[in-house]
């Protein structure tokens, strides 16, 4: 499954969730959903910068955990333009997003 693919997948799943929601913990007791997001949006970002050649950046985490799916978007779509011919870093990507999905 191409990474654009996974990544609207994990936003129809979580898109809807209230603030309540996103405070749950993961099904692994490792952080609350939000942080298990965000975790993954800075994983691709890492990522995307690696594609580019440029140093990592910091994702900031936001005060509305409801804008994670589309920091989420904004991010997977900016690896996509970047990985290029790149598919091992675009599988990755792909494969943390539905482990992340899994977990959630």
């Amino acid at each position: 499954m191409s990474l654009d693919i996974a990544v609207a997948r994990l936003v129809n799943q979580v898109g809807h969730w209230t603030p309540a929601r996103w405070s749950k913990p993961v099904s692994t007791g490792d952080g609350s959903r939000a942080d298990a997001v965000h975790a993954l949006v800075q994983q691709l970002a890492d990522a995307a910068a690696l594609a580019e050649g440029q140093p990592r950046r910091r994702v900031p985490r936001l005060d509305n955990d409801m804008a994670l799916t589309d920091q989420l978007r904004v991010v997977a779509a900016d690896l996509i333009g970047a990985a290029g011919t790149r598919a091992d870093l675009l599988d990755e990507a792909a494969a943390s997003v539905r482990a992340t999905a899994g977990r959630l």
